[in-house]
């Protein structure tokens, strides 16, 4: 069976955890950032968990990680 490719996008963007869930940089946090509160861009810069509903679609673009 020949080896399955990673899609060099997803592999950018998500990271494993050591539990198996993967975790994401958060969103609206490149430009336009005077209009946001100190609070709201505080908060942008934590990482999250990937929703559980989109896991699988990740778990097949990264095979490898």
């Amino acid at each position: 069976m020949p080896k399955r490719k990673t899609n060099r996008g997803a592999a950018k963007r998500f990271a494993r955890t050591a539990s198996g869930a993967f975790k994401r940089i958060a969103s609206h946090r490149r430009h336009i950032l005077t209009k946001k509160s100190s609070k709201r861009k505080r908060h942008l810069r934590k990482s999250h968990l990937l929703d559980q509903a989109d896991v699988r679609a990740a778990r097949r673009m990264i095979p490898y990680c």
